[in-house]
């Protein structure tokens, strides 16, 4: 059986449907905050961009 070899398309198609589908949000904090955050998940097994969009839709539906 012949492997399936890994081409630059597919990811470039995966990366221009993310970024018609997908925003970016960027936030500078301290190193410290930072990596508790990353360990937290890690230890939770939550992805880091689960926790933001929760805080994010929490944020957007007060007021």
């Amino acid at each position: 059986m012949e492997e399936k070899r890994k081409t630059k398309t597919s990811s470039a198609v995966k990366n221009h449907y993310n970024s018609k589908v997908y925003g970016t949000v960027t936030a500078k904090q301290p190193k410290a905050l930072v990596a508790a955050f990353k360990e937290k998940c890690a230890e939770k097994n939550i992805s880091q961009s689960q926790i933001v969009k929760k805080a994010i839709e929490e944020f957007l539906s007060k007021e």
